[in-house]
């Protein structure tokens, strides 16, 4: 069967399938590699700041005051941060900003350095074991004399190494504060039921962020020329009508097909794509 066959045969069958895997994907492309600016100083933590929509308080303030005193201030008020990540899990969204926060896996949180007691010489050793057969009063004073020699020695080497293991976890300490400074932070929109699926757009995730959010107006496209024409292909739409609100993919057969939804000044546009290329679209109010 040919391509333009199957073409046509799935011009009548073509329905969006949302998904909740879909949604992120949208929420993704729309949101990661944009700049938005701070309202509220963030913490430089992965634990970020939790944020509770529709709740009476929204927001811990004591909670958020602990995190920044703990980790301190990763990104003022009024800086500008760009958004690296967005993932949905079962019961949050993570919005995450220049980074995410430090503390995440593979960053290095501890601070302590194990150190332990200067072992016992080989000649301490013998001259315990000689001291339990000595029994000249002489010679067991001559023994235990080096006995204690030794055994301050050994406390010597004991306080130098603490000392060195004290300087090296401030050094560390002064490093991990440092990195947490300069790895970002997150914002953790939860719901305690799970995310419902009127919070998977981007309008929602704005509303949900805007009393510590200031965004920014949405990318602006280039001039349109029109609505789209069958034929063209997926990158040559998405110039014409800029970054879609949603997408979507399904399989028919073997052929996989991709369902964008834009928004213009003509209302919502709904285009479909077999393999790359538009094969049909409609248009409804927004």
């Amino acid at each position: 069967m040919t391509r333009a066959l199957l073409t046509l045969l799935l011009l009548h069958s073509l329905v969006p399938v949302p998904a909740h895997g879909q949604s992120e994907t949208a929420l993704k492309e729309y949101f990661e590699g944009r700049t938005v600016k701070l309202k509220i100083a963030m913490p430089g933590t992965e634990d970020g700041i939790d944020v509770y929509p529709g709740a009476a308080k929204p927001l811990d303030f004591p909670r958020h005051a602990d995190r920044l005193k703990d980790y301190g201030t990763a990104l003022k008020a009024g800086a500008e941060a760009l958004v690296t990540k967005l993932k949905v899990k079962s019961k949050l969204i993570e919005f995450q900003l220049d980074g995410g926060g430090y503390g995440t896996s593979g960053d290095e949180t501890s601070t302590s350095i194990s150190t332990g007691s200067t072992p016992k010489t080989r000649r301490e050793q013998n001259l315990e074991a000689e001291l339990k057969r000595e029994t000249d009063p002489v010679k067991r004073r001559a023994i235990k004399e080096e006995l204690d020699d030794l055994k301050a020695a050994r406390g010597r080497e004991d306080a130098r190494n603490r000392a060195a293991v004290a300087e090296a976890q401030e050094s560390r300490k002064a490093n991990i504060r440092q990195r947490r400074l300069e790895g970002g932070s997150r914002f953790n929109i939860r719901y305690q039921d799970g995310v419902p699926s009127t919070a998977l757009t981007p309008e929602a995730v704005q509303a949900a962020l805007a009393a510590y959010v200031e965004w920014p107006p949405p990318p602006s496209r280039p001039a349109s020329g029109g609505l789209p024409s069958k034929g063209m292909l997926l990158a040559d739409v998405d110039q014409l009508l800029g970054v879609p609100r949603k997408t979507s993919e399904r399989m028919e057969g073997r052929l996989k097909v991709s369902s964008r939804v834009y928004s213009t000044n003509a209302g919502l546009v709904t285009a479909e794509f077999v393999e790359g290329v538009l094969i049909r679209y409609i248009i409804t109010s927004n």
